[in-house]
């Protein structure tokens, strides 16, 4: 099998390694099976996207919205849009967590603002009809009502890009999850986070404004007792399986 590919934009190694771990255990893919390729630690590597049965790209601390840029976000950014007008360009099998909607959104023209940022918790989201047809949320579909991820950002798409059809939506933040193409998908929530994995995300992040420091401990209690249904995590799953090769 071809390996899937993991750009990652987190500078912090714990949380790097980390998300690498998540994204792994919950797609069921063993660590050789996921090539992660940090792409803030230098400048990205010429890939041949034909080498991978397909691409994720992992949260991160920069805002597609950011008004002031540091030229490593810039670099960063140029060199992700290169990947991304090859994967919309040949419909390739593409995953976004969080960061990837912002994106992919700008990339396509859509408008990605700080109307819809969500705290870091648990929400509620639910399915569109269209997600309920989508073969990577069937388990979700097969549910009675909506389900509950974590979440944590500071911008949200406010206006869907041209031709994207909308998968999951909330009360909060109106834009969860679509889709472009038959193969490019992005996340505004996490599927690839539980708990501990949110617990470490807290942790690295407690400086960088999504909450103030002295919350730490009562946000770290918030989210160790909060549900979040299982079967969120089976959209990494179902993606792996969907599209190995």
């Amino acid at each position: 099998m071809r390996p899937f590919l993991l750009l990652s934009t987190r500078a912090e190694d714990e949380a790097a390694i980390g998300e690498h771990g998540a994204v792994a255990r919950f797609a069921g893919l063993s660590p050789d099976e996921l090539r992660h390729v940090r792409v803030e630690a230098a400048a990205m590597p010429a890939l041949d996207l034909s080498d991978y049965s397909g691409v994720i790209l992992g949260g991160g601390p920069f805002n597609s919205s950011d008004p002031d840029k540091s030229e490593l976000q810039l670099r960063v950014e140029a060199d992700l849009r290169r990947v991304l007008t090859e994967v919309l360009a040949d419909d390739l099998p593409f995953l976004g967590l969080c960061y990837g909607v912002g994106t992919v959104t700008t990339q396509l023209g859509g408008v990605v603002d700080r109307e819809f940022g969500e705290p870091v918790s648990a929400v509620d989201i639910r399915l569109t009809d269209a997600g309920r047809r989508d073969h990577l949320l069937a388990e979700l579909a097969a549910l009675p009502g909506g389900f509950t991820a974590f979440v944590g950002h500071k911008e949200a798409v406010s206006r869907l890009p041209d031709g994207a059809v909308l998968l999951a939506t909330g009360t909060e933040c109106p834009v969860q999850m679509f889709r472009v193409g038959a193969n490019c998908y992005v996340t505004q929530f996490h599927p690839e986070l539980d708990g501990p994995g949110i617990g470490l995300r807290i942790q690295v992040y407690k400086h960088n404004g999504y909450f103030r420091p002295e919350e730490t401990q009562s946000l770290l209690a918030t989210t160790s007792a909060a549900t979040i249904t299982p079967q969120v995590h089976s959209i990494l799953r179902r993606f792996a399986q969907r599209y190995a090769r």
